[in-house]
Order: C-alpha cells, then sequence, then structure tokens
C-alpha cells in the first residue's frame, strides 16, 4: 500500500526535464504574442503616420515616409529572426541588419526624388511601437492593483 502511494505522489510530480521545457515552451510563446504585438502595433503607428503626412504634407513625402517605414519594419522581422534564433540555437545575432538601413540612407541622399528625413524617420517608426508596447504593459500592470 505505500509503494502504491508513493508511486501516485511520484506520478503527480512532474520530472525536472517536463518543466524546463514547460518553462521554455512559456517562453517562446510569449516571445512570439511579444513579436506579433510589435508587428501589430508598428503597422497601426506606420498608417496613423502615413495618413497625417499625406494630410499636412504632400503624397511624396508621405511615400518616403512609407519608404523608411516597410524598411524599419523588415528590419523589426530580421531582429525578430535573430533573437529567436538566439533562443533555439544560442547563436549570435547577426550585424547584417545593420547593412539594411545603411543601404537605405544610402540610396535616399543618392537618388533625388528621396527625401533622407522621412525615410529616416519612418524607419525609426518600430521605436515608437516599442515606447507604446512598454507605455501599454505599464498602465495594465498599474490597473491590476
Amino acid at each position: 500500500m505505500n509503494s502504491s502511494n508513493q508511486q501516485l505522489e511520484e506520478a503527480k510530480l512532474p520530472a525536472p526535464e517536463d518543466s524546463q521545457e514547460a518553462s521554455e515552451s512559456n517562453s517562446m510563446e510569449d516571445y512570439y504574442q511579444l513579436k506579433k504585438t510589435l508587428l501589430l502595433v508598428t503597422l497601426a503607428l506606420t498608417g496613423i503616420i502615413f495618413s497625417s503626412v499625406w494630410w499636412k504634407f504632400s503624397i511624396n513625402t508621405a511615400l518616403n515616409y512609407l519608404l523608411g517605414a516597410g524598411t524599419g519594419l523588415f528590419y523589426l522581422r530580421l531582429l525578430a529572426k535573430d533573437v529567436e534564433r538566439i533562443g533555439v540555437e544560442g547563436q549570435r545575432t547577426s550585424p547584417n541588419r545593420l547593412a539594411l538601413f545603411a543601404g537605405l540612407i544610402i540610396v535616399a541622399t543618392q537618388w533625388q526624388q528621396l527625401q533622407v528625413l522621412p525615410i529616416f524617420l519612418g524607419f525609426i517608426t518600430y521605436k515608437g511601437s516599442l515606447i507604446v508596447y512598454t507605455l501599454l504593459t505599464l498602465f495594465r500592470e498599474t490597473l491590476k492593483k
């Protein structure tokens, strides 16, 4: 009887490997949710700012902004893939993402139809999404208390 109770208790407790795998699985789920949220917030900010720039300035300036924002969104996706690779494979991030930004600015300075400032501001729109996400998280935690 004693041995069956002991076996029952052992069956209820997860093995240390199982709990570690579950913890890693939850961490990756949290990461995927964060990635999705950041991409959606970046898209929303891009749409709002694009519309505002088009209304206030011109379609040319708005399209320059959109070019920068699209490149920034692509940069954010590359960054997310690098971070995901760190979590899974333990590798370092690749510095190739910086070449994307440098190439964009070089093209903007050399091509007469492009404006550097709207492209640069569009590119850093993803940084605004990080700020918005942080503020939303902060207010959500404050409201829970």
